[in-house]
């Protein structure tokens, strides 16, 4: 499974609580697409959105999911 570490630029921006949320939020949208053969990029997208709404500010697993889902056109 991937892990969202690899696409957190400066770790520093996040505490271990939040860090884990964005990873937790993550695994669960990317066990979702498992089974439709997305390319590699699609966990890119899906980092970089999750990242940048935890950014402004986002906490609400829901949302940060939905948010993901919404990025690649499936919410």
């Amino acid at each position: 499974m991937p892990s969202i570490l690899p696409f957190i630029e400066r770790r520093s921006d996040f505490d271990d609580e939040l860090t884990k949320l964005m990873g937790d939020v993550f695994d669960a949208v990317s066990r979702q697409l498992v089974d439709t053969d997305q390319p590699p990029i699609v966990q890119e997208v899906l980092a970089k959105c999750i990242i940048e709404a935890v950014r402004r500010g986002e906490r609400n697993p829901q949302r940060l999911r939905d948010a993901a889902l919404s990025a690649l056109g499936l919410k």
